[in-house]
């Protein structure tokens, strides 16, 4: 009975319910003007004409258009005015503004480590993807910066409560889903320790990430223990196109020094504590040394972009790094939708097209858009070996649906994909030639490459990319592989419930 009270006055609950009771009262409204006033109906009519026009003649992924106009077509009068509300509404001019002043207070801030131009020795594809990522996203490439990759959440665990443990001067923490449990618990005892000792600590976390985990008034409970915490992007029950961009970066930054990022949050099930689908396959990276600043510089216009304040960021600076040897170029980089530039697909659609031996990736959902399938059907055409792994144990069954009815034109063209059998397959992880790599946050979904705020770290000539290809190969022998003959005989309405799920994807 308690359980059921729970879910039944979980605010989760109320928020869904205003949302239909305005879709509800919006398309009452609609037809009974329509009806009773000609001209408020071809008002209608002629808005979802025009947006009709709009989608067609935007810069959209094609995906996003054909979705949206299968709703405006069939219903005009409704369509049109639905689609400017959550789907089409431009980004505020004052939200404009504030994005452009990241970007450029990041750019400013980082512009004297932009050294695209020393990547031109490794070739032109090497400076090419780095010059993108500083021009683009403001984001510079580094050396002496120690790279070390876990192919586990239980592996980078421990290693986070030991790095937490040496903050002198500040920790700050940017996540989508945090859970109380022995991951998050054991954080937040460190983390309280280390605010005691004047050490300032800072924490986001995303309100839709944790709709389910915390309380709505955690924010405040983080503050009474001395940690300073935002919530980004409240999930208010009023249809907006800001529910859909949502903070799913994955950042833990201490001193400047070090820093973690990767498919990981802080909850259980990410270091397999506590069992939800199967074994929890998930990875991360460290970086120690100077691209640490560019990740600081990254969560900190983020914080400013929440809070509204302007910072001066060169009081976080770290101390010079020691020099170290050879550690290939290491390139943080972060993604916003504010800004119209797609760069977690760019970077994803470089690497593919420079690849010549081999491409690997790991991806929890292969939901991909036009440019992505090409480009892969491309290079396995080409001779490119191309092997995705993607779960066998599902944590979303319609996502897990979707993501099968884009195998087989993959299939099709040469295209190797594999099930992770002993559960799900979390990681977010490129690696091309061993001379290219990510770990990052980016999901190979629309939600990811267009919507979300998300973050990666692209490297170059790094040692750990060895590590992250041994990673996928040992993976690959408890994965079961994917035949196109699965495809040939389906039932008739799987077929078609997979159609109409593929069709709707980019609006899931």
């Amino acid at each position: 009975m308690k359980k059921l009270l729970y879910i039944l006055f979980h605010r989760s609950v109320f928020v869904a319910l205003a949302l239909l009771a305005q879709i509800a009262t919006l398309a009452v409204m609609v037809v009974l003007f329509s009806e009773y006033l000609e001209i408020f109906y071809w008002v209608c009519i002629f808005t979802s004409i025009a947006s009709a026009l709009a989608i067609l003649c935007s810069r959209l992924e094609p995906g996003y258009k054909i979705a949206w106009l299968l709703i405006i077509l069939p219903f005009p009068v409704f369509g049109g005015i639905f689609y400017l509300m959550v789907g089409g509404g431009s980004i505020p001019k004052r939200t404009q503004k504030r994005m452009r002043g990241m970007v450029q207070k990041s750019a400013q801030t980082l512009k004297e480590d932009f050294k695209a131009d020393d990547l031109l020795p490794l070739g032109g594809d090497a400076a090419g993807q780095a010059s993108y990522l500083e021009r683009r996203a403001a984001c510079p490439a580094y050396t002496n910066t120690e790279t070390e990759y876990f192919a586990l959440g239980d592996l980078a665990f421990p290693r986070m409560l030991e790095e937490l443990e040496k903050a002198e001067r500040y920790i700050f923490l940017e996540y989508f889903i945090l859970e109380p449990g022995v991951f998050w618990d054991s954080i937040l005892s460190i983390l309280e320790d280390k605010a005691a000792q004047g050490v300032d600590v800072r924490l986001i976390y995303d309100d839709m990430g944790c709709m389910f985990t915390l309380p709505r008034d955690y924010n405040e409970q983080m503050e009474k223990k001395g940690i300073q915490c935002r919530v980004f992007n409240r999930f208010l029950p009023v249809m907006t196109l800001r529910l859909n961009n949502r903070d799913h970066r994955k950042l833990m930054i201490i001193d400047g020094k070090v820093g973690f990022t990767g498919g990981i949050n802080l909850a259980d099930e990410y270091i397999n504590l506590r069992e939800r689908f199967g074994h929890w396959k998930d990875s991360a990276i460290l970086l120690e040394g100077d691209a640490v600043w560019s990740m600081t510089v990254m969560f900190l216009t983020m914080w400013d972009h929440i809070c509204g304040l302007d910072e001066a960021f060169d009081r976080f600076r770290p101390p010079a790094a020691p020099v170290r040897p050879w550690t290939g170029y290491v390139q943080p980089y972060t993604d916003t939708p504010l800004d119209r530039e797609a760069v977690g697909q760019a970077v994803y659609l470089n690497m593919i097209a420079k690849a010549k031996n081999y491409i690997y990736i790991t991806t929890p959902y292969l939901i991909i858009d036009v440019a992505t399938n090409t480009a892969l059907c491309n290079a396995a055409k080409s001779g490119v070996d191309v092997r995705i792994i993607t779960p066998h144990i599902p944590d979303k069954r319609y996502v897990f649906e979707v993501t099968r009815a884009h195998y087989p034109p993959l299939l099709e063209a040469g295209v190797k994909i594999c099930e992770y059998t002993p559960g799900f397959i979390h990681a977010k992880n490129f690696v091309v030639d061993d001379r290219f790599a990510v770990v990052g946050t980016v999901n190979l979904d629309y939600r990811s490459l267009f919507l979300h705020f998300e973050d990666g770290v692209w490297l170059c000539e790094a040692p750990c990319i060895r590590d992250i290809r041994r990673d996928f190969l040992d993976t690959l022998k408890v994965c079961e592989p994917i035949s196109i003959r699965r495809f040939k005989h389906l039932n008739i309405l799987l077929q078609l419930y997979r159609s109409i799920l593929r069709v709707f994807a980019p609006l899931m």
